[in-house]
């Protein structure tokens, strides 16, 4: 039983989630969390966090520790016999090498300033990639929308146009109106109809673009959130494109990444110059080495030993030398510490020519500031047209929107004052179907000029550094 449970708990809960409504706020996480560009970004933001503790182990320094050892075999003196003999012979050795820079031109200092720009670079290139996104999201979002209401427009003209075929069969009954007017009713409801299939097919084409925008597989069951949206009022089109563009420049993600872009190259200058200056550097080092073969020592007894005769006499001379026997190798610990050596200094190393690499470097930062600097200006002149151009063109909708309103209401009223005259006969079901489509036209102007005005301005919200939100 307990079983039987589970698994309808987990039938329902899958139908749940593929029944889930997504909001703009779950769209837009969704694409910053799996965008494949993103991530990549984020990567390069890991990477410059590996360089920058590279740039701190430069303070810190070299040590290395070192041993070998080794096997002599062939020909060599047998300390028993003193005759040369094929034998093998062992040998370790030990050593501990240290070194640090005193002084190198500050060239450690500007890295470590380098990697933490870098790692500056990387946030920014990382934060306005996700702006993007969200906008980019935005957009699709109120794509599906408009695509959306537009849907309900057309079943409410499909709605009217067959209650018309349906007055116009009883007008034709009653002898008011011809049968051929009523084939003109019908033909105007075929063609609505049309045009609610064509804006049903736009609205899955544009849920489908958005869920392949967040990656998702499930594309016959993704759908937005229900929500009717309504156009807010919003003070950003009194904000001249001026006071739009201060506040860009100075908070959006792209700028500063230009210019921090900037700051790196004239960081960069500043290493390469550090290159010509004299390097001093400290150096220690330590070693020893262990030997593993027998050896001959003093037994502390002697023995006269001739070394030649008296001449005349003929009497031997006797010197007395010390009896030696065979041991083993002296202790690994005692090896140690006899041969033991140490080594330290100072080193100097002055740059003089190096095939003009050092001077060619710095010549070429150089350029790469004064190209950077192109860069950002250009950046900031892009910026400046593109909020220009956006807020001509938010109010440009916001009066396409107005004059929308405007003349769907003159389209509404020209609509029931022909379908009164039409009813009496007063006019030809060709006029009244004309009146009719350019009601029905107002009605599609009006939700196309609001989800452009939305988003117009939107973008000029983005750029103000309002945050990307439908309410």
């Amino acid at each position: 039983m307990k079983k039987n449970l589970f698994f309808i708990f987990l039938i329902i809960s899958s139908f749940s989630f593929s029944q889930e409504k997504w909001t703009l706020e779950m769209c837009v996480k969704r694409a910053i969390d799996e965008n494949i560009s993103i991530k990549q970004s984020e990567l390069d933001y890991v990477d410059a966090e590996i360089s920058r503790k590279n740039a701190i182990g430069n303070f810190i320094p070299n040590v290395n520790v070192g041993s070998s050892h080794s096997w002599n075999v062939g020909l060599n003196q047998n300390i028993t016999t003193g005759l040369l003999e094929n034998i093998t012979t062992q040998f370790s050795s030990m050593n501990l090498n240290l070194g640090i820079d005193v002084y190198n031109g500050l060239k450690n200092i500007k890295q470590l300033h380098l990697a933490n720009l870098r790692i500056l670079s990387s946030q920014f290139q990382l934060a306005d990639m996700k702006e993007d996104i969200s906008l980019l999201v935005a957009n699709s979002y109120l794509q599906i929308l408009f695509n959306k209401e537009f849907i309900k427009i057309q079943e409410s003209q499909l709605e009217l146009s067959k209650s018309e075929v349906e007055r116009a069969k009883e007008l034709v009954e009653n002898g008011v109106i011809p049968k051929g007017d009523l084939y003109e009713f019908e033909a105007n409801l075929a063609g609505v109809e049309k045009t609610l299939i064509d804006a049903q097919n736009n609205y899955a084409l544009s849920k489908i673009s958005l869920a392949q925008l967040l990656l998702l597989d499930d594309y016959q069951n993704f759908d937005i959130a229900d929500k009717e949206y309504e156009l807010q009022v919003s003070n950003i089109l009194d904000k001249s494109p001026e006071e739009i563009f201060a506040v860009a420049v100075s908070t959006k993600n792209e700028i500063k990444l230009f210019e921090t872009n900037l700051d790196i190259a004239k960081k960069n200058l500043e290493l390469n110059k550090s290159f010509l200056q004299p390097r001093l550097s400290a150096f220690y080092s330590y070693s020893t080495r262990i030997a593993y073969s027998d050896r001959l020592v003093g037994t502390g007894e002697f023995q006269n030993v001739p070394i030649g005769f008296v001449e005349n006499t003929n009497q031997r001379v006797l010197t007395p030398v010390q009896k030696t026997r065979i041991i083993g190798a002296e202790s690994f610990s005692e090896q140690f510490d006899r041969n033991a050596g140490q080594n330290f200094g100072l080193s100097l190393s002055i740059p003089i020519l190096n095939n003009f690499s050092v001077r060619s470097n710095v010549d070429r930062s150089k350029v790469n500031i004064l190209r950077n600097e192109n860069q950002l200006l250009q950046k900031k002149l892009d910026l400046e047209n593109t909020i220009n151009q956006a807020h001509k063109d938010a109010q440009g909708a916001m009066k396409a929107f107005t004059a929308s309103k405007k003349s769907l209401e003159s389209r509404k009223l020209s609509y029931d004052y022909a379908r009164d005259k039409f009813e009496l006969g007063a006019m030809s079901s060709f006029d009244f179907t004309q009146v009719k489509q350019r009601f029905e036209s107002a009605q599609s102007d009006l939700i196309t000029s609001k989800f452009d005005l939305i988003f117009k301005i939107k973008v000029l919200e983005f750029y103000f550094g309002v945050p990307i939100s439908i309410d």
